[in-house]
């Protein structure tokens, strides 16, 4: 029974996430908002409405190690995991905000996760204030440095002339489905965790953090295969900001997470920090500003190995 409440709260995650967005596209250009702000806010919050329901799920029902490796697991996913597949399927360009802005800001807000969780063993509500305040500047910065021709493919126009009671609708469904997608998957993961004799904190930086990088995941692939501009650097950059400031910043404004597993803080996110660092050389050497196959292969198979020694424990 818990592997079923696993699949299907997987599958309401990615139904809920997609109709979240949706309708708050749609509701965006009701209320007269720029598509650039739509995309650099609204999309990307209601993106990371999977990962937020989920961690702040595990931390109201105890189970903090899932909160926070929910979003390590996360990270890492999106670096190793989606950028690395979809390296291997075409090449990806890497521009110059990557190195200006994107990976700097990443890396400095997995620098200051890191620290606030070492220096006293758990995230409080005054350090996810921090978090989400520094991500707000973040947004704030991108809105004013975009230029007004800059073009955001993730924004449908066509979301702009659905109907009210279409909107409405859109939100239930993404409501009800994240909800009980977030709590069913929690409940799901931690009796295999029991069942299995593993810790919460291996299940949440795997099953979990794979489970809420699957759409994102699925997305890449698929426009990678049309030979469609598949990703950007940057989007991954920012999700995994986002990831960090709204999702771990918002949940621990709500209720402290301590940190429960000593490998959250021995391994896990070092892991985190060593994927985010690794992407500067890459994107360097051999060939400049691009990430191919070979790069691609060598993530994948350093993510492998990330998941070996997890279980491996």
């Amino acid at each position: 029974m818990s592997i079923a409440y696993l699949i299907l709260g997987f599958v309401l995650l990615v139904v809920g996430g997609e109709f979240l967005v949706r309708a708050s596209v749609a509701l965006s250009f009701k209320l007269n908002i720029s598509k650039i702000v739509i995309g650099m806010t609204v999309v990307s919050f209601a993106t990371s409405a999977p990962e937020l329901l989920v961690s702040l799920q595990a931390a109201l029902n105890g189970s903090p190690a899932i909160a926070i490796n929910n979003v390590v697991g996360s990270n890492i996913a999106n670096i190793a995991l989606v950028l690395g597949v979809t390296a291997i399927i075409g090449a990806i360009g890497v521009d110059r905000s990557f190195y200006r802005l994107n990976w700097p800001v990443m890396l400095l807000f997995s620098g200051i996760l890191w620290y606030f969780l070492y220096n006293d063993k758990q995230l409080i509500a005054v350090e996810g204030a921090v978090l989400f305040s520094a991500l707000i500047v973040f947004i704030v910065y991108l809105i004013k440095s975009q230029k007004p021709t800059d073009e955001l493919e993730e924004v449908d126009d066509a979301l702009a002339v659905v109907s009210n009671i279409k909107i409405f609708i859109w939100l239930l469904i993404g409501a009800f489905a994240l909800y009980f997608g977030s709590e069913w998957l929690v409940e799901g993961a931690t009796a295999i965790a029991e069942k299995l004799g593993v810790s919460q904190a291996v299940i949440g930086v795997t099953m979990i953090a794979f489970g809420t990088s699957v759409p994102e995941l699925a997305a890449s692939v698929i426009a990678a295969l049309k030979q469609e501009k598949a990703i950007s650097l940057g989007n991954l950059m920012g999700s995994n900001i986002f990831n960090i400031g709204s999702v771990l910043g918002l949940t621990s404004i709500i209720k402290t997470i301590p940190v429960t597993e000593v490998s959250i803080l021995t391994r896990d996110i070092f892991w985190m920090l060593l994927f985010a660092a690794i992407i500067l050389p890459l994107a360097l050497l051999p060939v400049r500003h691009k990430i191919g196959r070979l790069k691609g292969f060598i993530l994948v198979f350093l993510y492998a190995v990330f998941i070996y020694l997890v279980f491996k424990g």
